[in-house]
C-alpha cells in the first residue's frame, strides 16, 4: 500500500506542478506590427509611393508634328520660294533633286552660311565650292544648269555633296525646266 500511496502523491505533485507550471510559464504574447521602426518604414513607402504616382505640376505636350512631305515636281520658280523666309521649309536641289534641309536651317536658311542655296539649284556652286550668287541660275525660266563644262575634280565634288545630302536629308522632289511636261502635269493637279 505504501507503494500505493507514493504513486499517489506523485502523481498529484506531478498535477500540481503542471497546473502550477502552467501559471508560470508567461501567457503567449500577440506580436505586434506596431512598432516604431516599422511605423517609420511604413511612413517611408508611403511617402516614396505618393512622389511616384502623384501627378506631375507642369504637363508636356508634344510638339505639333510637320506637316507630311509629298514628293512633287518643282521648277525654279516653284522651288525659290522655299528658301526658309516666312515659315517655309529651305529646300535645294542638287542634280535635279530636290533635299529639304530644314533640319540645317541654321546653314541653308536665311543668315545662314549657304543661305543663298536656298530655294535654288546649288549644284555649280557646290561642284566649285563658291557659294556666291554668281554660280545661281540666273534666268529660272530657262534650261536647268547641264553642268558640262564642269572638270572631273568638281564633279567629284558635287557627287560628295550629293551623297551627304541624301545621308541627312529627305529628298521632296525633283527639278524641271519650266516647259517639261512633267511641270505643266504637276500644275494641273494643283
Amino acid at each position: 500500500m505504501a507503494d500505493s500511496e507514493t504513486q499517489q502523491q506523485v502523481v498529484d505533485t506531478l498535477k500540481s506542478d503542471a497546473m502550477n507550471s502552467s501559471d508560470a510559464l508567461p501567457a503567449a504574447e500577440v506580436a505586434s506590427i506596431a512598432t516604431p521602426i516599422n511605423l517609420i518604414l511604413l511612413s517611408l513607402f508611403l511617402v516614396l509611393v505618393y512622389m511616384r504616382l502623384r501627378p506631375s505640376k507642369n504637363t508636356t505636350t508634344l510638339p505639333t508634328p510637320p506637316q507630311p512631305t509629298v514628293f512633287k515636281v518643282f521648277t525654279p520658280p516653284q522651288l525659290e520660294p522655299f528658301d526658309g523666309n516666312n515659315n517655309m521649309p529651305v529646300y535645294l536641289a542638287v542634280r535635279g533633286r530636290i533635299f529639304d534641309v530644314s533640319s540645317g536651317r541654321n546653314f541653308y536658311g536665311p543668315g545662314g552660311p549657304y543661305a543663298n542655296f536656298a530655294g535654288r539649284d546649288a549644284s555649280r556652286g557646290l561642284a566649285c565650292g563658291s557659294f556666291d550668287a554668281e554660280m545661281l541660275t540666273e534666268d529660272l525660266k530657262g534650261p536647268l544648269d547641264k553642268l558640262e563644262d564642269l572638270g572631273g575634280e568638281e564633279m567629284e565634288a558635287l557627287r560628295g555633296w550629293e551623297e551627304r545630302f541624301q545621308e541627312k536629308y529627305l529628298v521632296v522632289g525633283k527639278l524641271v525646266p519650266v516647259w517639261h511636261e512633267e511641270a505643266e502635269e504637276d500644275e494641273a493637279k494643283v
